[in-house]
């Protein structure tokens, strides 16, 4: 079967592009030291913000504790941002963390450390 110029021209404009758009997209890539470690670590944490006040509650499911510690970014530029005392999530046990802004709550996130 013989192929028309004009769909052959197509064809090689469709591959083209196609070939192009993949190499536009950034693909994640690893390096090798920031792999995940085989045993794996942190608490699960489910974070509620209802208004200025926070509160989180993080999950120790493996066998390391985690230290977690909140901290909460406030929106307003006069208001203080708060960073919680670290608390020890033992294995299995799930932890309370609370904090809270005058005003609105711009940004919350909770750290994790391995208890040496």
């Amino acid at each position: 079967m013989r192929l028309s110029r004009r769909t052959a021209s197509v064809s090689l404009a469709v591959a083209l592009v196609l070939t192009l758009a993949y190499e536009a997209v950034p693909h994640a890539h690893v390096p090798a030291g920031e792999r995940e470690s085989p045993d794996p670590f942190g608490a699960a944490c489910r974070t509620r913000v209802t208004g200025s006040k926070v509160i989180v509650y993080c999950h120790n499911p493996y066998p390391e504790t985690d230290r977690v510690s909140l901290h909460v970014e406030c929106a307003r530029w006069w208001d203080i941002d708060t960073d919680s005392s670290p608390i020890e999530a033992a294995p299995a046990q799930t932890v309370r963390l609370t904090g809270r802004c005058w005003k609105e709550v711009a940004d919350v996130w909770v750290s994790h450390r391995h208890v040496s």
